[in-house]
C-alpha cells in the first residue's frame, strides 16, 4: 500500500489486533457457522495487516500480490458458498487491492519504494486501481462502518438483560463482535484510500 508509513503501521497494529481477537473467538465456538465466521474474520484481519505493511519496510513483490489474490480468491468462493455476502465482498476487495499492487509500479521496485517514501500515490500508473470500483468499495465499507457503529449504541435495559449478566464471558459480548467488524470496515476503507 502507498501512503505515509505511520498510517501503514497503525493499520497493521489495528488489523492484527482485530484478527487475533477473531482467532481467539474460534476457540470457544462449537463447530458450525459461528466458527466459520470467526475464522473468516481472523483471516481478513491478518491478511489486511500483512497487506498494510508499508512497502518501504517490506516490499512483497513479486510473490506477495499473487499469494494475496489466491488466498482471498479462495476465501471469496467459500464465503459465497456459505452465503456470507459481506465476507465475499471483503475478500474480493482484497483480491482487487492485490491486483492493484501488481499493476501499480511500471518503474519497478525502486520507483515504487521512492513513491511510497514520498507518499505520492498518483505518480505510479495504476495507483488507486479503477476509480469507479475503488469508489464503490469505499462507499460500501463506509456504509458498513456506520451500520456497525450504530449497533454499538447503548442498549436499553431490557436488551442488556437479554444479552446476559455482566459476569458473562467478556470475549463473547455482542458489542465486541460489532466493534471488531467496525474496526475491519474502517481498516478496509483506509486501505482503499491509500491504494
Amino acid at each position: 500500500m502507498h501512503g505515509p508509513p505511520l498510517i501503514g503501521w497503525l493499520l497493521v497494529a489495528l488489523c492484527a489486533a482485530t484478527g487475533t481477537y477473531c482467532l481467539l473467538n474460534t476457540r470457544g465456538e462449537p463447530p458450525g457457522p459461528g466458527r466459520r465466521v470467526a475464522r473468516a474474520e481472523a483471516l481478513m484481519g491478518w491478511g489486511m495487516a500483512a497487506m498494510a505493511v508499508p512497502s518501504a519496510a517490506l516490499d512483497p513483490r513479486p510473490w506477495g500480490p499473487p499469494v494475496f489474490a489466491a488466498v482471498f480468491g479462495v476465501a471469496a468462493v467459500r464465503a459465497v458458498g456459505h452465503h456470507h455476502l459481506h465476507h465475499a465482498i471483503g475478500a474480493l476487495a482484497m483480491v482487487y487491492m492485490a491486483w492493484a499492487m501488481m499493476t501499480a509500479s511500471p518503474g519497478g521496485h525502486g520507483h515504487d519504494a521512492a513513491m511510497a517514501a514520498s507518499g505520492d500515490m498518483a505518480a505510479g500508473g495504476m495507483a488507486g486501481g479503477i476509480p469507479v470500483l475503488t469508489g464503490a468499495l469505499l462507499a460500501y465499507f463506509a456504509v458498513y462502518a456506520v451500520r456497525s457503529g450504530l449497533r454499538l449504541l447503548p442498549m436499553t435495559d431490557g436488551a442488556v438483560a437479554a444479552v446476559g449478566a455482566p459476569s458473562a464471558d467478556w470475549s463473547r459480548r455482542p458489542e465486541l463482535r460489532h466493534a471488531c467488524r467496525l474496526t475491519m470496515a474502517i481498516g478496509m476503507f483506509a486501505m482503499l484510500l491509500t491504494l
